[in-house]
């Protein structure tokens, strides 16, 4: 499924978290300055979360924009 897809209003809310969040798991590596990494991964700490849960977090909030109407 494509991010069009996901915005056009044929799935609900809840379907397309649903969506996003399910489905099987893959390994990443993302290259980021050592700085910012380090200040992420305390955030993360601060609000409870791991650094990967931290980063899952932000990347679904950043895709559910369009839900709040603030997409970019």
């Amino acid at each position: 499924m494509k991010y069009c897809e996901l915005t056009n209003g044929a799935l609900d809310s809840n379907e397309v978290r649903e969506y996003l969040a399910g489905g099987d798991t893959t390994a990443i590596t993302i290259r980021i300055p050592e700085h910012l990494k380090s200040i992420a991964a305390e955030k993360a700490t601060l609000s409870g979360l791991s650094f990967s849960a931290y980063v899952r977090t932000c990347l679904l909030n950043d895709l559910l924009d369009f839900e709040r109407g603030t997409t970019r």
